[in-house]
């Protein structure tokens, strides 16, 4: 009696996936799909949408019109070169920062995973900085890279007897790469951490057998198994950094004259300063959007490519 049962159980079940055609998860995900869909796709197309008309803040209503691709057409043939200045600098802390923190981030990583002492007191320390604002940690550091008053220009004074001009025009963005570092690494060296932990220990073993040192180890049994774990922590960094706004503008409010103007801070200045020029803080926006896409399109290409 119980064969039949099962059989038409296993009937029903048969039909259901194929009246689903293996996706039986779609209705349990898919509540989740469109709130997630609204709350994004409708931000995303009226930025689109304003992005084509002349709106500003300061504009009689009566005036408003849609101008089609012309803020698109001052951004990439005008003759306003700080908007070029903006991507380029952005573009460079994309690589050098998450080249830095992913070096950084690995070593302390590495250091975690030997039998050091006080570890659990190391990670304590290192989340301090992962669950600080950026802001609140920019203002930190403005304190101790001031130029008369900082810590930093007092040790330097009372060790090497000089003093640097941290947010001046030449330092300026040297400084706000360090904090920028200072503040992320630790959340790579944690993901990193935990990616080594979760290694299976045969390939070590049997590489101990074969005679491999630590760096023929490290390059050919560690990197490997956390190529795609890196893919994703590079993704991430990549677009928190192309992005980037609080910290410069905390530490510098993109100076001095528009040294640390990064993209995300042009966009504030644009729509929001003294312009009020809604309508291409928004074209500016729909760029930045288009090439943090193209990041993360690249990444998740060779995410599946490794797969």
């Amino acid at each position: 009696m119980a064969a039949p049962q099962n059989a038409a159980v296993a009937k029903v079940r048969k039909k259901k996936s194929g009246r689903l055609g293996g996706r039986g998860h779609l209705p349990y995900i898919m509540p989740t799909m469109v709130i997630m869909t609204l709350l994004i796709g409708i931000p995303i197309i009226s930025v689109f949408v304003v992005s084509l008309t002349n709106y500003s803040l300061a504009m009689n209503m009566n005036n408003f019109r849609f101008i089609g691709l012309r803020n698109y057409e001052r951004i990439f043939f005008g003759a306003n070169p700080i908007i070029y200045y903006s991507l380029a600098i952005s573009v460079g802390m994309v690589f050098i920062c998450t080249a830095i923190q992913l070096v950084l981030g690995m070593s302390c990583a590495l250091l975690l995973n030997c039998n050091i002492r006080f570890r659990g007191l190391i990670i304590a320390c290192l989340i301090v900085p992962i669950v600080m604002t950026p802001s609140i940690a920019s203002l930190i550091w403005k304190l101790m890279l001031n130029t008369e008053f900082g810590i930093i220009n007092y040790f330097l004074n009372m060790f090497f007897g000089t003093t640097v001009v941290w947010l001046g025009p030449e330092n300026a963005l040297l400084s706000v790469l360090l904090v920028t570092i200072w503040n992320f690494t630790p959340f790579v060296t944690l993901i990193m951490y935990a990616g080594l932990r979760s290694l299976p220990m045969d390939p070590y073993e049997a590489a101990v057998i074969d005679g491999a040192n630590r760096f023929q180890t490290f390059f050919y049994i560690t990197l490997p198994q956390l190529k795609q774990l890196i893919l994703i922590t590079i993704m991430f960094r990549s677009i928190d950094m192309i992005k980037i706004f609080d910290t410069p503008f905390v530490l510098t409010h993109g100076g001095p004259g528009t040294i640390t103007e990064f993209i995300g801070l042009l966009i504030y200045r644009t729509g929001f300063g003294v312009n009020t020029q809604v309508a291409r803080a928004a074209a500016i926006s729909v760029v930045l959007l288009i090439i943090v896409s193209i990041i993360s399109g690249l990444l998740i290409f060779a995410m599946r490519k490794r797969d």
